[in-house]
């Protein structure tokens, strides 16, 4: 699974054959149907092994502010292989399958939450909304941060993000 995803959020899913996922994973390509009914149970499984996880109650997750600055920084930005699967592949994503959007969906509802959990506001309803905000901002950030072809307009699209942010600091 780690294979596929990492090609189809370098490439996109149309620009990714069976055969590349299953030679990349080290398998034949008459192999594919004893694991997957069709490419797109094959993108489903990808995208749900490379969502993150739900968060652990036992286990500390990241303060919103410094996931934050982790995802809006070039490193971020250039690693397309590992980096978040909403800017690589979120305009295919809304053209996939039931099942893929919907394993989307919990993802985003999940960041939303971990995000609400820190944001700005004086009730949840305010919270919320701050959350919904800065994850939308953040993902379109690092989307226009990787289509200009002008170095200095990427680096300043994800630092004013990030400043934009109703995160506590």
């Amino acid at each position: 699974m780690a294979a596929a995803a990492r090609l189809f959020r370098l490439r996109g899913f149309d620009d990714v054959t069976v055969a590349e996922v299953m030679k990349d994973a080290g398998l034949t390509h008459g192999a594919f149907y004893g694991y997957f009914s069709s490419k797109d149970a094959l993108i489903a499984e990808a995208v749900g092994h490379a969502l993150p996880p739900a968060p652990d109650r036992a286990s500390p997750r990241r303060p919103a502010a410094q996931y934050a600055d982790g995802y809006l920084n070039v490193k971020h930005r250039d690693d397309r292989a590992t980096s978040c699967l909403f800017s690589s592949l979120g305009t295919e994503a809304a053209r996939g399958s039931a099942e893929l959007r919907h394993s989307m969906t919990e993802a985003i509802r999940r960041r939303i939450g971990h995000l609400g959990s820190e944001a700005e506001g004086d009730t949840p309803r305010e919270k919320r909304r701050a959350a919904i905000a800065a994850w939308s901002a953040m993902v379109g950030a690092m989307v226009l941060a990787r289509i200009v072809d002008d170095e200095k307009l990427s680096k300043e699209i994800l630092s004013e993000t990030r400043a934009s942010l109703p995160l506590v600091q």
